[in-house]
């Protein structure tokens, strides 16, 4: 059911998913709204109470699952979650602006667009190309929700998106300065937006084995060569972050001329890679799911 959840979500998304009810920004923002008018204010401003209050809604949401005891049901309610978790509307949107200024030929538009895509998800990198960025996206909306969705259910689709909600600054309604070239990109673009260190932290975590994971996929359907040496620095690696594992191992398996970045053509090639690795995922889980590794 796992599988079958994965296929209808990703298809009804491609076609049909575009109010606010269908992002899971919009609850998110309604969870924090909600949380700091009752009860669980005093756990959500506490640091250490700030960890069961991240994952609450994916606890709940579990109980519920087990209440109701229908397989039908749990696929139908699984659909939705993974639907609402993966949504990202506002950026699919961004994205169409920006091919159609490429079209053309403006580049300020293009700029722009890329800046404010950048801006809204809290990646502040200025060396980062506009592919690398659309694969980074890509990542974190689509192949790490699956990831987790395949490994706890909704429960972990919810609790990841509702992390990656948290660690965005647009959740947050506050701009992002973008960073100074030599600046730890992450940290400033976090400090800026006063996200709490504990939802940086869970979000490290949660994105460490998918990162890699997702880098396996990109060295397998990409240039297997340079990206698994790319790779391999960073298996060992606590330190960097995920977004400089995911960007850096997407740029060593789509090897592009220089004079090709920011272009239309390098983000066409970085995001079918992005694209077929979520199909390499997607057949990856069919085969564990054939095995009897997941239900």
């Amino acid at each position: 059911m796992t599988l079958i959840s994965m296929l209808i979500a990703l298809i009804i998304e491609r076609l049909a998913v575009r109010s606010e009810a269908w992002q899971f920004l919009f609850y998110a923002k309604k969870y924090l709204s909600l949380s700091h008018s009752s009860g669980l204010s005093k756990i959500s401003e506490d640091s250490k109470g700030q960890y069961l209050w991240v994952l609450l809604p994916g606890i709940l949401y579990a109980l519920l699952l087990w209440l109701v005891g229908s397989s039908l049901v749990t696929l139908v309610l699984n659909t939705l979650v993974l639907l609402v978790c993966i949504g990202c509307w506002h950026y699919r949107q961004l994205y169409k602006h920006y091919l159609n200024a490429s079209e053309r030929a403006d580049n300020e538009a293009a700029f722009l667009t890329m800046q404010q895509l950048s801006a809204d998800v809290g990646l502040t990198d200025s060396e980062l190309s506009y592919g690398q960025r659309l694969v980074w996206l890509n990542f974190r909306y689509y192949a790490a929700v699956l990831f987790w969705f395949a490994i706890l259910g909704g429960a972990g689709a919810i609790t990841y998106a509702l992390l990656r909600q948290l660690n965005e600054p647009a959740t947050w309604d506050q701009p992002v300065k973008l960073a100074e070239e030599g600046d730890e990109t992450a940290e400033v673009a976090a400090v800026a937006a006063g996200i709490p260190a504990v939802f940086q932290q869970l979000m490290f975590w949660a994105d460490w084995v998918p990162a890699r994971l997702f880098g396996v996929g990109l060295a397998l359907v990409g240039h297997f060569s340079r990206a698994s040496s790319a790779l391999l620095t960073f298996l060992g690696d606590f330190s960097s972050s995920s977004a400089t594992v995911i960007t850096t191992v997407a740029k060593a398996a789509e090897p592009l001329p220089d004079d090709a970045y920011n272009c239309a053509e390098e983000t066409a090639c970085m995001v079918q890679l992005a694209k077929r690795n979520v199909l390499f995922f997607l057949a990856l889980v069919a085969v564990l799911t054939l095995s009897g590794w997941l239900g």
